[in-house]
């Protein structure tokens, strides 16, 4: 029983490895970062789920966006901001063969970010 208890992921993402890091880096970024992430990863979804003519239309795409989405749920640190819940709501509705293709980009897009931030730092210290 208890082996079974451990085996399970408490959050979606954590299934994934690189995903789950990926979210956990973008869950401690500050608020820019979140949005401006937020915002490429729709349109990293949005292109992954055309290029796999899963959406055929646009209508498509905002009614799976609007799936699953609670407005009055508030419990989870990307429910905040409705950019946020959009983008990770699309993602966890991903197939686990795009989520894993997207994971990486996301956590590419982190990592750019943070050597940005290192590198304007290092330019005010001099």
């Amino acid at each position: 029983m208890k082996e079974e208890y451990t085996n399970q992921h408490r959050r979606w993402y954590d299934k994934d490895p690189v995903l789950s890091q990926a979210v956990q880096t973008l869950e401690e970024s500050d608020d820019e970062t979140q949005i401006r992430i937020a915002l490429n990863l729709i349109k990293i979804i949005i292109e992954h789920n055309i290029e796999d003519e899963k959406f055929e239309a646009v209508e498509d795409i905002i009614n799976a966006v609007g799936s699953g989405i609670d407005d009055n749920r508030k419990g989870r640190w990307y429910d905040i901001d409705s950019t946020l819940r959009t983008a990770m709501n699309m993602l966890q509705n991903c197939p686990a063969d795009t989520q894993k293709i997207i994971a990486k980009e996301m956590a590419a897009m982190v990592l750019d970010k943070f050597k940005k931030d290192e590198d304007s730092d290092e330019n005010e210290e001099n």
